[in-house]
């Protein structure tokens, strides 16, 4: 059996869709969502997402609403796709000066529901698809003439609250709406729109970016709040959702984490054509000081999960995260789809073990049976293991 070794970002596709690709120059629609380019920072495109229809378009970017409703991977992707980017350019910083279409984008990224706007196009949208790891896949993309927003937006008192404050600095303001049940998405539009932050820091921020920046802000307060807890116990969480499954080891020891993503080999699996391949990133009790470079987003998403579980549970420990992403995935949804597909595995009803070993058997058994995966050759390179060997070595010393 052959593995290797791949940055997911070099790998990721996307495979023929039948979808609408007539698109209106001049419409009305309800934005859910904005997006932020990161191609040529500090000078990036800014826009609106919405679809050429008025109504409620709230199913058009949810991931806590997909997960619950068990949303199928084609229906959310005939969605995204129908989300018209209506765009400009601007540098980041602009949002010190404004300007009117800025105005609108900022209002949407805020705003508690979708906002009513009115949007003439340069020239009739061109549908073309560009995988992106991270962020939710959208439709096509078009240069704006005009815009303007038709109805007053709505925002939630809370969000107004912490965009008024420009003595906040930025992460405290996130995990502060986390904290009070706001939705990691919610989160990372106010952020990209530069609503949060010190006012003379505030600028505007990629969707992609601030979607991990979310998710590693969220995850930095909860490892310093479970590293109060004592430590749990060995146990397993194995289950998933849109062809991702996850199984997760937990260990009684001080915080630790490692994920390994594996491409299941499949002839129609557009990952893995020839072989097995694998990505992985580590970080132990003290953290990590760069960014998770080969599975990326994926990381800082199922370890804001984890780190959740964990703080339910009121224990920590160091997790060994593996994710087996099979042919049923054949849609890049973005990384939401990590975070969704951990929580759902968390959700399952645990299997305790007395040792490590016992339980290590049971997880190479149960990736056998599903998957015919023979689990060794990822924990052979498992950074997360060979620590625990070596400090069983130094205790024993």
């Amino acid at each position: 059996m052959q593995i290797r070794r791949v940055k997911y970002k070099d790998i990721e596709e996307i495979p023929p869709l039948k979808i609408n690709t007539s698109f209106k120059t001049d419409f009305q629609g309800s934005s859910p969502a904005p997006f932020i380019g990161r191609f040529g920072y500090p000078h990036v495109n800014i826009g609106v997402l919405s679809p050429q229809f008025s109504g409620d378009t709230s199913h058009y970017d949810s991931p806590k609403l997909w997960s619950r409703e068990n949303a199928a991977i084609g229906n959310i992707a005939s969605l995204r796709y129908g989300l018209v980017n209506s765009r400009s350019q601007a540098s980041v910083k602009d949002i010190q000066k404004g300007g009117k279409f800025l105005n609108i984008v900022q209002e949407v990224g805020m705003a508690k529901k979708a906002v009513e706007v009115e949007v003439n196009l340069q020239k009739a949208p061109q549908l073309q698809f560009k995988p992106e790891g991270e962020i939710i896949p959208f439709g096509p993309q078009a240069a704006i003439r005009n815009a303007r927003i038709t109805t007053n937006p709505s925002v939630d008192s809370r969000v107004e609250r912490v965009v008024s404050d420009t003595d906040l600095k930025a992460a405290p303001a996130v995990i502060s709406l986390y904290q009070k049940g706001f939705e990691e998405s919610s989160l990372n539009k106010l952020l990209s729109v530069g609503g949060v932050g010190l006012k003379d820091n505030r600028k505007l921020v990629p969707t992609r970016w601030s979607i991990t920046a979310v998710d590693d802000t969220i995850g930095k307060q909860l490892i310093t709040d479970i590293k109060d807890f004592s430590v749990g116990e060995y146990c397993v969480y194995f289950g998933g959702g849109w062809g991702n499954y996850y199984l997760l080891l937990f260990f009684p020891e001080v915080w630790s984490y490692e994920l390994f993503e594996t491409y299941l080999a499949s002839q129609v699996n557009p990952w893995s054509k020839n072989s097995y391949l694998y990505s992985t990133d580590y970080e132990n009790y003290d953290g990590r000081k760069e960014y998770a470079e080969e599975t990326a987003g994926g990381y800082y998403a199922c370890r804001i999960s984890v780190l959740e579980k964990m703080k339910e549970l009121k224990r920590q420990g160091s997790c060994l995260a593996l994710r087996f992403i099979t042919p049923e995935y054949n849609i890049p949804l973005g990384v939401w789809v990590c975070r969704e597909a951990t929580r759902k595995s968390l959700q399952e009803k645990p299997i305790t073990f007395a040792d490590q070993s016992l339980m290590m058997r049971y997880a190479e058994e149960l990736i056998k049976r599903k998957f015919g995966f023979d689990i060794n050759l990822l924990l052979k390179e498992s950074k997360l293991l060979k620590m625990k060997k070596e400090q069983r070595k130094l205790f024993e010393f």
